[in-house]
């Protein structure tokens, strides 16, 4: 067996939503590396500038930037029906976008009796509705890909863990209700339609455990301490889990809910 060719996306068409973002460009730069063409979707506004930084000196593959309001359903509606028009199917599918904790969101990063339904209902159209709408949309293309098609979910150890409230004491960092459901349902959504979907395309999803960006002093330090491997995570680490589940050296692996988290869901 050929396991660098195994390993990578040259002809692929790989996807990722929320490309603008932090996790997102490390997974658009990881990517290109293996020779990906590559459609990068975010909200209208974004700052691409970073992402081609990230992508200097890679394959030289085509790039497209789309913009997508994800909230939005007649925005998705319309981002499918353009990817569907190309005619050029899917190999990959990233669903990485989301409403995260520091979202500057009313009624979100505050106390549980202060988080708003709204809110709540905005998070889950973002982190879990758009995720099955693009499923759904793009399945065709998907099943077409020659290699056989690809969907990573990026959930969160928050969709399969509740929160540790001491790790907040003396900030103003919160841990939204909403973004735990959301995740959640992510996780779950990611079986439902690994089952369903089969054997044309695989769906896994990898949650990444806490971040480091730039958090309280006080935070991190608690965190490393309940994380066996002593660090928070970084973008970094979660590109390579990504990278598997999306390549060919996984195409007997469907259905899985890998945790990158330093050991933190071990203990």
């Amino acid at each position: 067996m050929k396991w660098i060719e195994e390993m990578s996306f040259t002809g692929g068409r790989v996807l990722i939503t929320g490309a603008a973002g932090g996790i997102g460009r490390k997974l658009a730069a990881g990517f290109a590396e293996l020779d990906a063409e590559l459609v990068l979707v975010d909200r209208a506004g974004s700052d691409w500038a970073p992402v081609r930084e990230e992508m200097r000196g890679a394959n030289g593959r085509p790039v497209c930037f789309m913009e997508c309001d994800l909230e939005d359903q007649p925005s998705r509606q319309c981002l499918i029906d353009q990817l569907v028009a190309a005619g050029q199917p899917i190999q990959v599918l990233v669903n990485n976008a989301a409403f995260v904790g520091t979202s500057g969101l009313t009624g979100w990063a505050v106390p549980f009796d202060q988080q708003s339904v709204d809110t709540f209902r905005r998070a889950l159209e973002v982190n879990l509705i758009a995720v099955f709408h693009l499923c759904q949309g793009l399945a065709p293309s998907l099943a077409r890909s020659p290699s056989g098609g690809a969907i990573v979910n990026i959930g969160s150890i928050y969709g399969a863990l509740g929160p540790d409230w001491s790790l907040y004491d003396g900030t103003s960092m919160s841990n939204p209700a909403a973004y735990g459901a959301s995740k959640g349902g992510v996780i779950q959504l990611t079986r439902w339609l690994a089952t369903t979907m089969a054997p044309a395309v695989r769906v896994n999803a990898v949650s990444p455990g806490g971040i480091s960006r730039g958090q309280p002093e006080s935070f991190v330090r608690r965190y490393e301490q309940r994380t066996p491997l002593g660090r928070m995570g970084t973008e970094e680490d979660i590109v390579g889990a990504v990278l598997y589940l999306a390549s060919r050296w996984a195409r007997y692996t469907t259905g899985q809910h890998l945790l990158v988290d330093g050991g933190w869901s071990a203990w």
